[in-house]
């Protein structure tokens, strides 16, 4: 599937979009409601994106790869050996969850809105995600074990994380994310 080249009008169209995204949910959020929000006409997002699927999954797209840079940057930031530096991971997880318009994990989310439509692109969007985010645990954890065990340890890190979004989220206490941490921690370091 090729995208469309990037425009300033295609970038409005999904800013638009991922603001009531994640303010409503993907089902919610009308094609017409992007389009006003966007300042646009329907044919213009119609121009750009082939159907409403096609825009939630160029959505999840641009939050791709800011989110796992900012892990990224969180983990580098953090002091300590390779489990206390992705217990901060959870900690600014955590912090972020204590924000009042705080709305958990848009892929996680989206997928649930769409677990029905398992060839979705939003859910291919959101698979491709979580596997760049274990794809990056696994190198760090690989530094200092065998890549099986990386592998093993960097999926275990991952259902932590999204776990703890879904419990969060569920609980409305941003603690569950703490122990999480702690829990990803004890991982790394058995």
């Amino acid at each position: 599937m090729s995208k469309a080249p990037a425009s300033p009008t295609r970038d409005r169209i999904v800013e638009a979009a991922g603001k009531l995204f994640h303010r409503d949910g993907i089902r919610a959020v009308s094609v017409d409601a992007v389009a006003a929000k966007a300042g646009l006409t329907k044919r213009t997002i119609y121009y750009h994106f082939r159907s409403k699927d096609d825009l939630i999954a160029a959505y999840l797209q641009t939050r791709d790869q800011p989110n796992v840079a900012i892990f990224q940057r969180w983990f580098a930031e953090a002091t300590g050996d390779t489990a206390d530096k992705v217990q901060a991971i959870f900690r600014h997880l955590a912090e972020n969850a204590r924000h009042p318009r705080w709305k958990g994990c848009g892929f996680l989310r989206t997928s649930v809105e769409l677990m029905n439509l398992p060839g979705h692109p939003a859910i291919q969007a959101g698979r491709a995600h979580k596997k760049r985010t274990e794809d990056w645990l696994c190198t760090i954890f690989a530094e200092d074990r065998a890549e099986q065990d990386a592998r093993a340890l960097a999926r275990q890190t991952v259902l932590l994380i999204d776990g703890a979004f879904s419990v969060v989220l569920l609980n409305r206490d941003p603690s569950y994310m703490d122990s999480a941490g702690e829990a990803a921690a004890h991982l790394i370091r058995a």
